[in-house]
């Protein structure tokens, strides 16, 4: 084989892709033959051509690639390889085929002599795979998200900001117990993700959907596996079960001098982003826009005081989850 080396930016990418939560078959190959098409020069493959070669053939030429373009040798040390190996197949439903990719012996003990401080946090769940006995503790500890232990598939942007923000104001940080959270991008997504991930994915899944969606959540349980659960607002979307006072402090924070409101500005029979885009209008202020909302009510969450019994009861959920799967992790 001839081939050209890859670049130190070319593994790096390669060891953030192949550590990201993503099903280990798609990323996998997604980088194996992103290397073989990049960087193998004879024999020439297309990336239609790799469709028909066996998953270890292309596993073994991507290696080669990927090992003979580092400075170091480690190959002789794949105990990173065999914990990724055993966490992949924990996390996902791989079958032997998927497992031939992950019988590699890519050198990420070499690799990760080339990261700096500021990479993402699977890459530094990935470091500490090198010397750690207890990667638990070390999640804990340095807040990796990395082993995950649970999923939380979310509506929108606005749950995404703020559930961890609230639940690490109850003493229970996502990233400290491996709690992932996704926005599936509306209530018909939340259904085809948790579709696609409950086929492939071992681990639990917790369901937030808005008030609305009732139909919505009886697809899911229609489906539903023993260890996940759906739960539906008691009313409206997430906005609604902010704390009113919480609100109050965001807007009269942002507005500043220019204007306040108070607890009768909120008091209207209206679904709160409803609320929001009036007030947002008449005071002149910009487009009222949920993601930059929700970052403004992050800034202002101080204790549990800023925080709902729904919000606290749905946090409590998550833990429990989460906990249960963490036992299983030890």
């Amino acid at each position: 084989m001839k081939y050209k080396p890859l670049t130190e930016k070319q593994i790096i990418i390669s060891i953030d892709r192949l550590t990201r939560f993503k099903p280990t078959e798609e990323k996998y190959l997604r980088v194996f033959k992103d290397i073989i098409v990049s960087n193998l020069i004879e024999p020439k493959f297309k990336k239609t051509d790799l469709e028909n070669l066996e998953y270890s053939y292309i596993r073994d030429i991507a290696t080669e690639i990927f090992n003979n373009s580092l400075k170091e040798d480690n190959t002789n040390n794949l105990s990173i390889n065999c914990q990724i190996k055993d966490y992949e197949n924990k996390t996902f439903n791989n079958n032997i085929e998927v497992n031939k990719l992950l019988e590699n012996k890519l050198d990420y003990i070499s690799a990760i002599n080339l990261l700096q401080e500021d990479i993402p946090k699977n890459l530094k769940w990935l470091k500490c795979l090198k010397n750690s006995l207890d990667i638990i503790k070390e999640r804990e500890e340095k807040k990796l998200l990395f082993p995950i232990s649970c999923v939380v598939i979310v509506e929108g942007i606005t749950e995404e900001i703020l559930l961890p923000e609230f639940s690490k104001k109850l003493n229970y940080d996502f990233n400290k117990y491996g709690v992932k959270i996704i926005p599936a991008g509306g209530k018909n997504q939340v259904v085809k993700l948790y579709y696609s991930l409950s086929e492939i994915l071992k681990l639990p899944i917790f369901v937030l959907l808005d008030k609305d969606a009732f139909e919505n959540s009886e697809l899911i349980n229609s489906k539903l596996r023993a260890q996940d659960k759906v739960y539906l607002l008691n009313s409206g979307e997430f906005e609604d079960i902010l704390p009113k006072e919480l609100i109050i402090n965001t807007i009269n924070s942002d507005l500043q001098n220019f204007a306040s409101i108070t607890i009768s500005d909120l008091n209207r029979e209206e679904p709160m982003v409803k609320i929001l885009e009036d007030i947002f209008k008449e005071k002149g202020l910009h487009e009222f826009k949920k993601s930059e909302f929700a970052t403004l009510v992050k800034s202002q969450i101080g204790s549990v005081d800023d925080i709902s019994d729904e919000i606290k009861y749905i946090v409590l959920n998550i833990k429990n989850i989460s906990n249960e799967e963490n036992k299983s992790l030890i």
